[in-house]
């Protein structure tokens, strides 16, 4: 009985359940959305669950940095990030002037992201958002927030809910910006009166730069490089947090001499990853942990650092032509 009650429930849809329809009086009491209206984009919300499982097992999470560096560190895409930074040559300079965040952490992003906008996500955000505001408990007040913005942000830019297609988490357009993100940091770089980031590569490579600059990207500050490993496995000074919670001078005073222009009470972090060639310490700065405000792993700010230094050199990787 339990059993079919359970799939009853299912196949009545998102509206019909007890946090549907708080959703609705939610959207309906405070944003000023029409009820059957939020009723009717509920009902057409189809749980997936291949979300659900593409969720509890995100890479950063089950690889190696030297199996997640082969994801993104790939001939082709370097290829590609060069070619398009050169096509918005304009746009990335613009953005580097006015935002202080180099062309090449950009271009990075959106490389790492979708491939330069070959691949922005299969997933309706409606689907997305609504299978992981309502299936997935772990993060399910997160993503019920962003199902608000998300409706927020499509009654604003005239967007229709039903068609915009993401990551499994939602995540929209070149830089993969949640909802939320979009709101806040997406801008009309272009020029065309439209804030942009699904289909206009230019409002995206503002967009990305903006959302660094507003997390305080410190312009002509290093990122992170790789340092002699003088640490033992259980040293204080790997740090487990994101944030960097020590000083360039406690890695100074423990015989770590950074090459890195640096002063002694800047922040810092060292991360030890396993690399091709067995462990390889890093030490991390203010501006990784910037990087990781945008995806929450220091495996992703290692990729993105990566893929911005091939961009920013001539270097070649095996394989490229």
């Amino acid at each position: 009985m339990l059993a079919t009650a359970t799939l009853n429930a299912a196949a009545a849809g998102y509206e019909s359940s007890a946090d549907g329809k708080a959703f609705i009086g939610e959207m309906t009491d405070r944003y000023g959305f029409e009820a059957s209206r939020v009723t009717a984009l509920l009902a057409s919300a189809t749980r997936q669950d291949a979300i659900l499982e593409a969720i509890s097992r995100p890479a950063e999470k089950s690889l190696e940095w030297h199996q997640y560096r082969k994801i993104f560190i790939r001939p082709e895409r370097l290829a590609q990030g060069r070619k398009f930074l050169a096509e918005y040559r304009e746009a990335f300079a613009r953005a580097e002037a006015e935002y202080g965040v180099p062309a090449n952490i950009v271009a990075a992003i959106i490389g790492v992201e979708t491939w330069y906008g070959n691949y922005t996500g299969k997933y309706r955000v409606l689907d997305a958002l609504a299978t992981l505001a309502f299936d997935y408990p772990p993060r399910s007040r997160f993503f019920r927030s962003e199902l608000v913005q998300y409706l927020l942000l499509t009654r604003e830019q005239g967007l229709d809910p039903e068609s915009l297609k993401g990551s499994y988490a939602g995540a929209m357009g070149y830089g993969q910006f949640i909802s939320s993100s979009y709101r806040n940091y997406a801008v009309d770089f272009d020029g065309d009166g439209r804030v942009d980031i699904l289909n206009s590569p230019v409002d995206a490579i503002g967009s990305v730069a903006n959302y660094f600059h507003r997390h305080d990207w410190r312009s002509g500050e290093p990122v992170a490089e790789r340092i002699e490993d003088r640490l033992p496995e259980t040293s204080p000074l790997l740090g487990g947090e994101l944030r960097p919670r020590l000083t360039v001078r406690a890695y100074r005073d423990a015989g770590i001499a950074p090459g890195a222009a640096v002063q002694p009470d800047d922040p810092a972090r060292a991360v030890r990853v396993s690399g091709e060639q067995g462990p390889e310490l890093w030490l991390t700065y203010h501006n990784f942990y910037v990087i990781t405000r945008y995806n929450h792993s220091h495996l992703y700010a290692m990729a993105v650092h990566e893929l911005a230094r091939l961009l920013d050199s001539s270097a070649e990787l095996p394989g490229e032509s």
